[in-house]
């Protein structure tokens, strides 16, 4: 069938922004635990919520009183005994651009089996599986991925036939509960399912199938629906035996605090994840980020993240920290994509990033521009070369 072509998804979780007044969170760390500091806030006037840091309870979110300035209360709270560190709760924010036209794998909806799962040909066989050369990859050591990809994201559609016997439980941390689906930011009707359902999205996120069956996800509520899910099936597509563990930081509108990223990559690691996967960009250094990030890496826990899109050399983090695999995106004639950022103090790695065809909810399959897309190709090479070696992430 004919299928409308309504747009292209290019997207990167880029800036921080401050919260409004009636939101503003801080992250604070007190060594003494949580008692500390809540006798620190009944003092202060402020609340205390769950542990940021897992079961080491060390790192808390504070809300501040009403009718408080946010600077003057943060500087208030680093003045206090015992605190370590306080910083504020900054919100993470998408950005997105115009990408070029869709790429002809996207039609080939011809089913080939992919170990054990049926898939269409043209995810298969995309240009991006010959530019990394991954079928030689595959076979020539016999490779197909150990060990568990944590993808923080906006969740991971639960029931994509693709990825089903790959997923493990997750953690949604926007709402505080199990799984890390993102079927429970869409509260419209599926699409119907058939074997001719693609999916493309933009700024308006459309997900595009036959002509008699379109499903408009229109508007800001849905400005990032089916990231995570994308991430996941090209994790899926490099290393299709390694178990992917879907943590949901982002809401469906492609916003999310920092303190679900850090409780994200803090759940990775006590958890088992063997790689963490950040497909976002932020241009604000976060001394918790760091923090977070160097409890991976004490953990041998491999850390990939985007380097983001902006055609610049510029710091963005996670990426430009120690103990992070930044990744830069190549187009399919192996040179750096126009949009993507580089500069050796943030990209460590360059994959490809244009036009890859990944899954996409409801069944269905989308096209991708940008970093988030190049850095779920290193997470599951990274998969890859735990099925070499065990010990590779001790390096």
């Amino acid at each position: 069938m004919k299928h409308k072509m309504l747009g292209i998804f290019l997207l990167f979780f880029a800036a921080w922004t401050v919260p409004a007044a009636a939101d503003t969170r801080f992250i604070v760390r007190d060594p003494a635990g949580l008692t500390a500091l809540q006798q620190i806030c009944l003092t202060l006037g402020c609340n205390v919520s769950g542990g940021l840091d897992g079961g080491l309870g060390k790192l808390f979110l504070v809300t501040p009183p009403a009718l408080i300035d946010p600077n003057t209360f943060l500087q208030t709270l680093r003045a206090q005994p015992g605190i370590t560190n306080a910083e504020l709760d900054a919100l993470l924010k998408v950005m997105q651009t115009a990408a070029s036209t869709p790429p002809s794998g996207l039609s080939d909806a011809t089913p080939v089996n992919y170990f054990g799962v049926s898939v269409w040909h043209g995810y298969l066989a995309q240009p991006a599986s010959t530019i990394i050369r991954l079928p030689d990859a595959q076979s020539a050591f016999g490779v197909s991925g150990a060990g568990i990809v944590a993808v923080i994201d906006t969740g991971v559609d639960p029931t994509h036939p693709v990825l089903q016997a790959v997923l493990i439980p997750g953690q949604d941390f926007t709402r505080n509960q199990p799984n890390g689906s993102e079927m429970t930011d869409y509260t419209g009707w599926p699409p119907l399912a058939n074997s001719t359902n693609t999916a493309q999205v933009n700024q308006s996120t459309v997900a595009v199938l036959d002509q008699s069956t379109v499903a408009v996800l229109d508007g800001t509520p849905y400005a990032a629906f089916g990231h995570g899910t994308m991430v996941a099936g090209i994790v899926h597509l490099v290393a299709p035996t390694a178990q992917i563990m879907p943590l949901k930081a982002f809401g469906a509108d492609g916003s999310g605090y920092l303190s679900n990223v850090i409780r994200a990559v803090y759940y990775a690691v006590q958890n088992g994840a063997s790689v963490i996967n950040m497909s976002f960009s932020v241009a604000t250094y976060s001394q918790e980020m760091v923090s977070a990030i160097k409890f991976a890496a004490r953990h041998q826990v491999i850390c990939v993240a985007s380097a983001g899109n902006d055609g610049k050399d510029e710091y963005v983090y996670p990426a430009a920290l120690g103990n992070v695999m930044g990744v830069a995106s190549t187009t399919n004639n192996d040179t750096l994509s126009s949009f993507s950022n580089y500069g050796d103090d943030v990209v460590w790695v360059a994959a490809p990033g244009e036009g890859i065809i990944t899954t996409y909810p409801f069944g269905t399959y989308a096209a991708g521009w940008g970093t988030s897309f190049s850095t779920p190709m290193v997470s599951g090479a990274a998969a890859l070369l735990l099925s070499v070696n065990s010990h590779c992430n001790e390096a």
